[in-house]
């Protein structure tokens, strides 16, 4: 055979191995193809083997796993006039692929940059305190907000979390002093509450005492036994005010016999 039919047969079969590249795809699992005719959305193919039409159709790729997206931390001023950093991170996927495709040029882009500007917009209106104490609410807020924007492209936001709030220093040497502040106030309050119910309970039992005399002269009795247990050589025995007053009436009337 001529070297000039050999080299035509090598082009065609080239040719022809490049053509068949172009019709045969395989997709994952995971994956879903978008297909343009001429241009025009046709169809949806699922993962396996899939044929087109060379130079005719047009296969593009549609990732359906979650994809997580470290939003980069962003300059806010919250509701306070605090200035702050803040990173999140972002978690989505695609569950319209066709509208992932046509509905916007591209999707990752674009729902990067909501996330940051909604990050901003949202944190700019609650209080330092608020976003510190409450970063489960703010969380779901946010979630909510890029989802609602992300849904006609078909782009599902499943989760948002706040990572990082990097606060200036003077805001922590402030926010220190006065954790110190709430730890020694709580202190003062315990003790407090201390001191109010030993009163009270020393208030109880100078009633009961009062109610029944007969108490004060065992509560005297239970002090000697106390005293004398710790071989003290001076012994102290407390007198009761009743018994002098006996003893008195009785030596006054010794005296007028």
């Amino acid at each position: 055979m001529p070297p000039q039919v050999l080299m035509l047969v090598a082009f065609g079969v080239f040719v022809l191995l490049m053509i068949l590249s172009k019709a045969v795809y395989i997709l994952k699992e995971y994956e879903r193809g978008v297909i343009f005719r001429l241009g025009r959305l046709v169809a949806l193919k699922g993962p396996g083997l899939k044929l087109i039409i060379p130079l005719v159709d047009k296969l593009i790729r549609v990732d359906l796993r979650v994809v997580t997206y470290d939003i980069p931390p962003q300059d806010v001023i919250t509701k306070d006039n605090v200035s702050i950093k803040v990173n999140a991170v972002l978690y989505f996927q695609v569950t319209n692929p066709n509208d992932a495709i046509i509905s916007v040029a591209n999707f990752f882009e674009a729902t990067s940059q909501i996330a940051q500007t909604t990050l901003r917009s949202v944190l700019g209106q609650v209080e330092l305190d608020d976003l510190l104490a409450n970063r489960e609410k703010i969380n779901a807020q946010l979630q909510h907000i890029i989802d609602e924007q992300t849904e006609p492209w078909g782009v599902k936001v499943s989760v948002v979390e706040v990572k990082n709030v990097d606060l200036p220093p003077e805001m922590q040497r402030a926010m220190a002093k006065q954790a110190e502040a709430e730890r020694e106030r709580r202190s003062k309050v315990i003790h407090a509450e201390g001191e109010f119910q030993a009163a009270q309970k020393l208030a109880d039992a100078a009633t009961v005492i009062a109610s029944a005399p007969s108490a004060m002269q065992l509560r005297f009795l239970q002090t000697l036994v106390e005293v004398s247990a710790e071989k003290n050589s001076t012994l102290i025995f407390p007198v009761p005010i009743d018994l002098l007053s006996s003893i008195k009436g009785f030596l006054d009337r010794g005296a007028k016999e």
